[in-house]
């Protein structure tokens, strides 16, 4: 597998189990995070033949790789046993909603939460990113692989007081300022549908597990995702859709939250 990240300085890096490269030190063609984003269906170099010696992921200071932010589809309800915690009725189609990429922030955060006056229940929700590598509409299930370049772990944000008050605003409840945050790298396999099968995600505040779950738990897997809103909307290299949570936290400053996406990585944020 090969990891795909940006360094917090912006150098775009190329990367598998032993460690990170400069991109373009990789393939001279590829000099910016869509431009791997764009090859990584049909698969990418490997960082060892590349013209750089490998630095350690612990050694690197990561920034949010998605950047430039471009679309952020995100999933309610997706996990049957979330939306029986929540006393909801399972959506006969998926529950979607559209996050602005002022939200976007990278791994470490911070999660800054809003004015008490605001909201002053903000939860915090692990999932499974799926990155998108072509520009496409219309695709069905089977083309998963041809249009997906990989996968990122995602803290999500809901201010859950101020979407109790009405269903629609949830919008709002979803879009303050570091109401996402992605990485440490978005995870490149080789065949993105069989990766999925090995997939589990769980929801960790202050190092005890909220939630997790397999994508078995999922009512709406990610194949089916992407079909489904490509007949919505053209996506392009670099749109995320964020498939859902299998449980959420409510998070408070000073605590630190962690999504833990296995086998893709660990994303963790502290909140202020």
């Amino acid at each position: 597998m090969r990891y795909l990240a940006r360094s917090a300085d912006g150098t775009v890096l190329l990367g598998d189990d032993e460690g990170f490269v400069p991109l373009a030190a990789a393939d001279s063609s590829l000099q910016t995070m869509g431009d791997a984003l764009r090859r990584a269906p049909e698969g990418l170099p490997a960082p060892g033949d590349a013209r750089a010696a490998r630095i350690p992921a612990e050694d690197i200071t990561f920034g949010l790789p998605l950047a430039p932010v471009k679309k952020l589809w995100g999933i309610g309800l997706n996990y049957a046993d979330h939306a029986a915690d929540l006393h909801e009725v399972r959506p006969e189609e998926p529950a979607s909603f559209v996050k602005p990429p002022s939200t976007a922030t990278g791994p470490g955060g911070p999660i800054r939460l809003p004015d008490p006056e605001i909201t002053n229940r903000v939860t915090a929700e692990a999932e499974l990113g799926v990155v998108m590598g072509r520009t496409f509409s219309y695709v069905d299930e089977d083309e998963f692989d041809d249009v997906v370049a990989g996968f990122v772990p995602i803290i999500d944000m809901t201010a859950e007081d101020v979407l109790e008050k009405n269903p629609r605003f949830l919008t709002r409840a979803k879009s303050f300022d570091t109401f996402l945050v992605a990485g440490p790298w978005i995870a490149v396999p080789d065949s993105p549908t069989e990766f999925l099968d090995s997939v589990a995600v769980r929801t960790v505040v202050n190092d005890e597990v909220i939630a997790e779950n397999t994508l078995e738990g999922m009512l709406f897997e990610p194949p089916e995702l992407v079909s489904f809103h490509s007949q919505v909307m053209t996506f392009e290299p670099g749109d995320v859709i964020s498939t859902g949570t299998p449980g959420a936290g409510v998070i408070e400053p000073g605590d630190s939250v962690r999504a833990e996406v296995d086998p893709v990585g660990v994303l963790e944020s502290e909140v202020r």
